[in-house]
């Protein structure tokens, strides 16, 4: 296995660690993960090592396993995975749907900041009012999800990082980040702002508090997901020392 092979394995590896599905199903060298279709990541095949089964056996019997759950069959294509698995879905009338860019950054790079931001408030795990105000600031409203959700968060079995801001009016959250310490990465994830008060710098500075707290906690590394068609976010990103490491994206059909 190249290194680029092998950073793209651990970084899914760790991708998969912080962020637990509902439901999981293991079958040769494929993990399918269940969550009522709350997102593609959870809610997919993800191939997570070597395979004896040839793949044009395995695909009908994991859309038999989704058609049971009552959910789209959706798999991860990833560089890491087999090459072939992609054209195959494609022949069987897969199309393609959310075209992810995973950035990476080196946190020895960072500029020494304080990571105490007056404006934001820190937790160490998840809280119940931090999942409601994601769940505002998303607009979950789906039963399925608003039940099993908080389940996923509270599987996950990494140290956390939970950043909120508060309306200084209504004490509403307004703001999410959070980050999950994994060896020597912190993921960062849930990074959403009120659209109210977008393009004030507010994402950016959940960004680089995580990371600085992640730091200071032993980390060395960052990673994160961004659809790669917002371009604004990247450039966010980029500015905070994060670059593309590579690709991913994910092959849908109804069954």
């Amino acid at each position: 296995m190249s290194d680029f092979s092998a950073q793209i394995k651990k970084i899914e590896d760790l991708s998969l660690n912080a962020w637990p599905s509902h439901q999981i199903q293991f079958y040769d060298g494929w993990v399918l993960r269940f969550s009522y279709f709350y997102t593609h990541r959870t809610n997919c095949v993800e191939q997570i090592g070597n395979a004896v089964l040839p793949p044009e056996s395995k695909i009908p019997e994991c859309e038999a396993v989704y058609r049971r759950w009552n959910t789209p069959a959706i798999f991860k294509i990833t560089p890491y995975g087999d090459p072939d698995l992609d054209h195959l879905l494609e022949q069987r009338g897969y199309r393609i749907e959310h075209h992810t860019t995973v950035m990476t950054a080196d946190l020895s790079c960072l500029p020494e900041t304080d990571d105490t931001d007056t404006g934001l408030t820190l937790e160490s795990r998840v809280s119940d009012s931090w999942l409601c105000g994601l769940f505002r600031l998303k607009k979950t409203v789906n039963p399925d999800h608003l039940r099993v959700v908080p389940q996923m968060y509270n599987a996950i079995p990494k140290d956390e990082i939970a950043v909120s801001m508060r309306s200084g009016d209504t004490g509403e959250i307004m703001a999410t980040g959070l980050g999950i310490l994994d060896r020597d990465f912190v993921g960062v994830y849930a990074i959403f702002v009120d659209p109210a008060l977008r393009r004030r710098g507010i994402g950016e500075r959940i960004v680089r508090t995580i990371l600085e707290r992640a730091k200071k906690s032993g980390a060395k590394y960052a990673y994160l997901q961004v659809v790669t068609d917002n371009s604004r976010a990247k450039t966010l990103y980029r500015k905070i020392g994060f670059t593309e490491c590579y690709r991913y994206w994910f092959r849908v059909k109804e069954v």
